[in-house]
């Protein structure tokens, strides 16, 4: 690696317009990543990078006046004193707090980049666009900062904000609330049907984890094999997966756990208590996240635990 100090007039120019076009293609990714659920902030950004081609035009002009047609390929991580940056430009799907905190780290670089360079250089006109294009950059940080700001008085902010829940429903809740009901539900009749079976609360132990842990696993690939979220906006399928086997063993194994008490009669009395608070639980996700009527929620799924429950319990005793 390079000092900065060591670097020439032609040099500095020549990071300069790598520094341009690194950060024009980053705010371009930005903005295709964010323009499908934030458009407001994909609109800035597009901003940012037409004026950061401009500035490098601006450059290349001043170069190919200096320097001639051929302009080296100096690159920040060939100089020393540049932060590393995080790829996340190539994450998706993006996030709007990281992409915003992303400009403002990029902005503020950049103009004490130019403000060094500017005093550095001995060339008057050289001197005199890098000063421009650091007080330039020094309007991007303040617009960076205030990207938040501005966009909440524009109204925009309030629209990204039912964007994030929509996604979040979407990628988590959704999920998440599938395999809570698929692992709180499906396994009620196993495990209380060996319950009743055998009168064993080891062994019906058994069984509940067998139960709940194999739900897990199979609710998971199912969720991640289902689509892989590019057409529908559900995010990425295995985080889905994760979610949603994570949530279905939870679900299964909260009503397995109180089978550790020796007692058979006492672990069921447990176990059915800890099955109500599941059911209430997504009664109430049901009803925040998916807009669905409290007593309608409640109905829905006490109905089918119920049902779920009263087969174990006549296959056990049968």
């Amino acid at each position: 690696m390079r000092s900065f100090k060591n670097l020439s007039e032609q040099e500095i120019l020549a990071l300069a317009i790598s520094l341009e076009e690194e950060d024009a293609r980053i705010y371009g990714d930005f903005a295709e990543g964010l323009k499908a659920d934030y458009p407001a902030t994909a609109a800035i950004l597009n901003e940012m990078l037409a004026e950061e081609d401009g500035h490098r035009h601006r450059l290349i002009e001043l170069y190919r006046q200096k320097f001639g047609e051929h302009i080296p390929l100096i690159r920040r991580q060939d100089v020393q004193g540049f932060v590393h940056r995080k790829p996340i430009w190539l994450v998706r799907p993006l996030g709007l707090a990281a992409v915003r905190k992303q400009v403002e780290l990029m902005e503020l670089e950049t103009t004490r980049f130019y403000e060094t360079a500017a005093r550095k250089a001995t060339d008057a006109g050289i001197r005199q666009l890098l000063g421009d294009l650091a007080a330039e950059e020094r309007k991007h940080s303040v617009l960076a900062e205030e990207l938040e700001s501005a966009q909440r008085k524009s109204g925009a902010l309030e629209d990204e904000a039912a964007t994030r829940k929509r996604l979040f429903v979407l990628q988590v809740i959704q999920p998440g609330l599938a395999g809570l009901m698929d692992g709180s539900v499906s396994t009620l009749a196993p495990l209380f049907a060996a319950a009743f079976a055998t009168h064993d609360s080891w062994q019906t132990f058994l069984v509940g984890l067998a139960a709940g842990i194999g739900a897990g696993i199979s609710m998971g690939f199912a969720e991640a094999l289902s689509d892989d979220g590019s057409l529908t906006g559900r995010g990425r399928p295995w985080s889905r997966g994760v979610v949603c086997g994570l949530m279905t063993a939870i679900g299964g194994l909260g009503h397995t756990l109180p089978y550790l008490i020796p007692h058979i009669h006492t672990a069921t009395a447990v176990a059915i208590v800890v099955v109500l608070v599941e059911l209430a639980v997504i009664a109430w996700v049901r009803h925040r996240f998916m807009d669905t009527p409290l007593v309608s929620a409640v109905f829905q799924v006490v109905i089918g635990g119920l049902l779920v429950f009263l087969t174990g319990v006549l296959i056990g005793s049968s």
